[in-house]
């Protein structure tokens, strides 16, 4: 048992518990320091962990009376059934295209975050706009293998959802695409068992802890920045990644 893996996978559990994504978007290149095998062991365990912590934020999120679970099953729905068909589209589309559109999308995402927010009145979401948009954002997540949260998430606000309740069905959303896209990499997936027992166990608490934490101290507005630092520093990482 490697007690670096495990404390760095537990921060990054309550930071993505926090926002209400899934731990993937850092667990893969994390994860990459200490396995070999992209795809027969760090996909499959960061898939499988995205899932577990997504769930354990929900329940976060839900004991602090965030959720709303009609709204966050739709947006589960879209996302399940259209991230498999941007998975699909990778073999047919060039995928540099994609990548300026991926860049050009959290730019503008980022920018938004930081910028004041006018005040609205309650219920005053646009909560279609935000299913008309899931297809797409699941789509282009299912292409890049980002997770739909990563997008969905500054997406919910800019439509007019408060960050704590936009994060919580959020959490919701992303969840299922999880688990349904681990089931490909079951056949073919190295499992260490020792080492990915105690991974799952960090992820849950973490992520369960980050959840409860921003339900009950973070203020709204500090939850949206620090999902806008986040996404920059994301974004940097993977132009690293293809400049490299």
């Amino acid at each position: 048992m490697n007690p670096v893996l495990i404390g760095g996978l537990f921060g990054l559990s309550v930071v993505s518990g926090m926002l209400g994504l899934g731990v993937a978007f850092a667990a893969v290149p994390f994860l990459s320091f200490f396995m070999p095998d992209l795809v027969h062991q760090v996909q499959p365990l960061s898939l499988l962990l995205n899932g577990v912590t997504a769930l354990f934020s929900v329940f976060g999120f839900a004991q602090g009376g965030f959720m709303d679970w009609r709204r966050a099953i739709l947006l589960s729905v879209i996302t399940t059934l259209a991230a498999p068909v941007g998975a699909w589209v990778v073999g047919f589309v060039p995928q540099i295209y994609v990548w300026y559109i991926y860049f050009a999308s959290v730019a503008f995402l980022a920018y938004r975050l930081f910028r004041p927010v006018q005040p609205r009145a309650e219920g005053a979401e646009n909560f279609i706009l935000a299913l008309v948009l899931a297809v797409p954002i699941s789509m282009l997540s299912g292409f890049l293998g980002v997770g739909p949260g990563f997008l969905l998430l500054p997406t919910l606000i800019l439509v007019g959802f408060d960050p704590k309740q936009a994060a919580a069905m959020n959490a919701f959303a992303v969840t299922p695409p999880s688990f349904s896209s681990l089931l490909p990499h079951l056949a073919t997936a190295q499992w260490d068992f020792p080492t990915a027992i105690p991974l799952l166990l960090a992820g849950a608490i973490g992520s369960f802890l980050g959840a409860k934490a921003s339900a009950m101290w973070m203020p709204s507005a500090r939850l949206k920045q620090l999902f806008g630092v986040l996404i920059v520093v994301m974004t940097g990482y993977r132009i690293w990644q293809m400049l490299g």
